[in-house]
């Protein structure tokens, strides 16, 4: 839905992640197949866990944006308090990142990229769309950080149009 760039760093893997729910109204899914599920690096037992961390991951984006979340879910802490991480240190230039673990999860990789967020400051401008249809995620690039929309052509055209309409009638 969104023609903005996608995320910094290893928050494209986020925004790819939560954005896997096509349509928040029909359940549209994406992780439905398996060429989807594959991107990933997801089998079909790996779902419900996959889907718990992506809705608590749409539920800090919306508080990124100053919104309370679209419904009751697992805290993303609580979550990411799981994901094994290590300090990898790169021997040609002695660079130091967190890491996932072993196994790669997609919670690991994921709270890697949160983590690589936050140190490089991109963390907090990374929302949830504020259209209650839509919360789609995206990387904030206005000036002053206030961006509310994943399209302005899309989800603002429609917000700005309600609100000329209410205004009218």
């Amino acid at each position: 839905m969104s023609e903005r760039s996608p995320a910094p760093g290893g928050l494209e893997l986020v925004e790819a992640l939560v954005n896997t729910l096509l349509d928040i109204r029909t359940g549209a899914d994406s992780l439905d197949t398996p060429e989807n599920r594959a991107r990933f690096g997801l089998t079909e037992d790996d779902l419900p866990a996959a889907r718990e961390l992506r809705e608590s991951l749409r539920a800090t984006l919306l508080a990124h944006a100053g919104h309370p979340p679209h419904r009751p879910v697992t805290p993303l802490g609580e979550l990411l308090a799981a994901a094994p991480l290590v300090v990898a240190v790169d021997p040609a230039d002695g660079s130091a990142a967190l890491a996932p673990a072993r196994d790669g999860s997609l919670t690991a990789r994921v709270a890697a990229a949160v983590a690589q967020a936050l140190v490089a400051g991109t963390w907090s401008r990374f929302k949830a769309c504020e259209a209650a249809d839509c919360h789609w995620a995206y990387y904030d690039r206005s000036p002053g950080g206030r961006g509310r929309w994943c399209s302005m052509q899309v989800c603002g055209a429609r917000a700005k149009m309600r609100r000329y309409r209410a205004k009218e009638a």
